[in-house]
């Protein structure tokens, strides 16, 4: 699978790494030397320096070089793509979550019976299931 060179892709794929999160976590205190981000880290300097080289092509941070000292800084403004992209979705989600306990609400609520009961007239389970993925607009896979 090719990876993806989009700026938001960039982004979620420099946070998916619980390493690039935690320097960005220490960015946060304020800027740091190359050493001082590596060290809780039982990596070589080398994967600090790819680690490194993903949060600056994502835009995360910013990378600095004063003599011999390569510090690193936050760009907190770099993840302002993301934070747009995830409020933008969030409504869509939020609607579809409401529209599901919605419909949990009434299924529970219109039968005495508990879910996956079956008896004359009564609707199994999988019925349900597949009533409560109709409601929130998406249609089931067949099984």
């Amino acid at each position: 699978m090719p990876i993806a060179t989009d700026p938001l892709s960039r982004i979620f794929f420099a946070l998916a790494d619980p390493t690039r999160r935690a320097m960005l976590e220490r960015l946060s205190a304020g800027a740091a030397t190359v050493g001082e981000l590596a060290e809780p880290f039982p990596i070589s300097r080398p994967a600090v320096s790819q680690h490194l080289g993903v949060l600056e092509d994502a835009g995360l941070i910013e990378r600095t070089r004063q003599g011999q000292w390569r510090s690193c800084a936050l760009r907190p403004e770099g993840l302002d793509d993301a934070e747009r992209w995830v409020a933008e979705h969030r409504t869509a989600w939020q609607s579809r979550f409401d529209r599901l306990d919605d419909a949990l609400a009434n299924l529970t609520g219109d039968r005495g019976a508990p879910a996956g009961t079956t008896g004359p007239g009564s609707a199994t389970a999988t019925d349900d299931a597949d009533q409560a993925d109709a409601s929130v607009g998406e249609q089931k896979e067949e099984r």
